[in-house]
């Protein structure tokens, strides 16, 4: 049995659920947030996007009860399109949805240490071990009821890249940026956007010193470039605790954080998470 939900349908304002689940933004690097009808035991059931699994939240108190007992909040890979039919699988129901096409800007970035946009074989062999690593991390699954799902921003400053740039390094394409970029002195603190464990922490060559949180359901943080990493993997911290401070290692043009969001997998707006 296919069912396919009808985007008008699902066209609800975001004060509806704001206090529960993050904003909706049906475009690449976005989120869904499917009902699943037809499901209604009293466990949460297992859901699965592109062979990662999704968050599934107990739909009461968000608007959305009378459509169905359990949420899925979906992941949209940036490079997903507009025409393709994006499924998600669950208790043997297939639920399609369809999406919008976005227009991210471009961005031209001069980078003074080539190796960090044409690395040598060794370098590569490194980055590839690390991104295996962050990869890891980023499909962690720790089944918790109530995932936090609306952060406090990690730290105080200029948004300098927004999330979905077209990045060109010295004029070579590159793959999006793949996260929010705050500019920031130097030293200035990295606190976290919500309660959660951290899974690994590295020194990695294109990210620099790195924390990833995890904070349940598939949904993971990223912080990179920092200067001083003051937490280690097993850490469970409350929201406001702090990670390290700002800085500008790996490819880094200055001090900044770059605040990265994973759900399902796939990096996402993390200003859809914010509270305010």
């Amino acid at each position: 049995m296919r069912i396919f939900i009808s985007a008008l349908a699902l066209l609800l304002s975001s004060t509806t659920f704001a206090s529960v689940l993050p904003k909706e933004s049906r475009v690449p690097g976005g989120i869904a947030i499917i009902p699943l009808s037809g499901l209604n035991g009293a466990t949460a059931p297992s859901v699965d996007f592109r062979g990662n699994r999704v968050m599934v939240l107990d739909a009461k108190g968000t608007g959305l009860e009378k459509r169905a007992k359990w949420l899925a909040v979906v992941g949209i890979p940036l490079k997903a399109k507009a025409s393709q039919d994006l499924v998600l699988s669950a208790g043997g129901l297939k639920y399609g949805f369809t999406i919008n096409d976005k227009a991210y800007r471009a961005q031209y970035l001069k980078i003074k240490n080539k190796k960090h946009v044409n690395p040598d074989p060794e370098q590569v062999k490194r980055w590839r071990r690390e991104k295996a690593e962050m990869v890891a991390a980023f499909k962690h699954w720790d089944q918790v009821n109530q995932p936090p799902v609306q952060f406090e921003l990690p730290a105080k400053g200029r948004f300098s890249s927004p999330f979905g740039l077209k990045r060109f390094y010295n004029n070579q394409p590159r793959n999006p940026h793949s996260g929010l970029d705050i500019a920031a002195p130097k030293g200035s603190p990295i606190k976290a956007p919500a309660a959660g464990t951290v899974l690994t922490t590295g020194h990695y060559f294109f990210n620099g010193k790195t924390v990833i949180m995890d904070h349940g359901q598939g949904l993971t943080t990223m912080y990179c470039h920092m200067d001083r990493i003051d937490v280690k993997p097993g850490d469970k911290l409350n929201t406001g605790d702090k990670l390290g401070t700002i800085g500008t290692t790996g490819r880094s043009t200055g001090p900044h954080l770059h605040w990265g969001v994973s759900l399902n997998n796939v990096r996402v707006d993390p200003t859809l998470f914010l509270n305010n």
